[in-house]
C-alpha cells in the first residue's frame, strides 16, 4: 500500500470515527473500539492501514444507532444470516464499519448478543477514554483483544500477518500494565 493511499484511507477512517463519536454522544450510546483501531488508540498513534472499523455497543442501542447513522448518510449493508442480531454493518465514504452488539446473560456474564457460548472477560469494557488525532474513544481491554485473536486461531482461522503483529503488540501492552 502506498503512503498516499494509507494517508487517504486513514484520514477517511478517522473522520468516520469522529462522526460516530459525535452521533453516539448525541444519542447516549456508549461504544468501544475493537480490532486494529482499538490497538491504535491504546498506543496513541497510527501504525498501519486498516480495512475497516470495528466497534462494540449494547444491543439496546441498536435501533436508535441504526436510525441515527442512516440519518447521517451511512448506508446499512447486508449482514450474513448467522450474524443477524449480533452486528450491523455500514458503509460511508468507502469506509466499512461494523457494530457488534453485546449484552449480559441472566447470570451477569458479558456476551456477544446471540452467542452465549462466548463469554467475555468481566473487565472487557475499559471505562476510560483514549485519545488519537483529537478523537476520544473507549477501547476493549487489551487482554480481551488478545483472547479474541487466540479464539480465532483455536477455531481454525489461519492467522494473518497483521494478526501476528497485533498479538505481539497486545502482549507488549499487557506486559507494560503489570
Amino acid at each position: 500500500m502506498t503512503d498516499q493511499l494509507f494517508d487517504v484511507q486513514t484520514a477517511a477512517q478517522l473522520k468516520i470515527l469522529s462522526e460516530i463519536s459525535a452521533i453516539s454522544t448525541e444519542i447516549g450510546c456508549e461504544f468501544w473500539l475493537r480490532g486494529g483501531w482499538a490497538i491504535e488508540f491504546l498506543l496513541g498513534r497510527v501504525t498501519r492501514a486498516h480495512d475497516d472499523i470495528d466497534l462494540v455497543t449494547w444491543i439496546q442501542h441498536r435501533e436508535q444507532l441504526e436510525h441515527a447513522l442512516a440519518g447521517a448518510g451511512y448506508k446499512q449493508t447486508h449482514v450474513k444470516e448467522e450474524f443477524r442480531g449480533r452486528q450491523s454493518d455500514f458503509c460511508k465514504d468507502v469506509v466499512e464499519i461494523t457494530f457488534s452488539y453485546i449484552t449480559r446473560t441472566s447470570e451477569g456474564s458479558l456476551i456477544m448478543n446471540g452467542l452465549p457460548e462466548w463469554v467475555w472477560r468481566a473487565d472487557s469494557l475499559l471505562p476510560q477514554d483514549y485519545l488519537l488525532s483529537g478523537i476520544s474513544a473507549r477501547v476493549l481491554n487489551p487482554r480481551q483483544l488478545l483472547e479474541e485473536k487466540e479464539v480465532y486461531e483455536q477455531i481454525g482461522r489461519t492467522p494473518r500477518s497483521k494478526d501476528v503483529e497485533s498479538k505481539r503488540i497486545l502482549n507488549r501492552i499487557i506486559a507494560e500494565l503489570i
